[in-house]
């Protein structure tokens, strides 16, 4: 799995929310909570998600939802 090579190799956390179709909030949290890596930046601690961190973590709830999706079929 390649860097997306359209956009930017960072994303705001506004980006993350627009990506994931969610509120600033939730994204923050995430983050906050380490499911999302992301880097603090710059004097007033700005936030930054890799695009590839972004999909990675996509990739990880789908498994955790496959996983689950099976479970509860038990």
């Amino acid at each position: 799995m390649g860097r997306m090579s359209a956009g930017p190799r960072f994303l705001t956390l506004n980006d993350v929310a627009e990506v994931l179709n969610t509120s600033l909030a939730q994204v923050t949290a995430l983050v906050q909570r380490g499911e999302i890596r992301a880097i603090k930046i710059g004097g007033r601690g700005q936030w930054r998600v890799e695009a590839v961190e972004l999909e990675r973590f996509i990739e990880r709830m789908y498994t955790e939802t496959e996983q689950h999706l099976r479970s509860s079929r038990r």
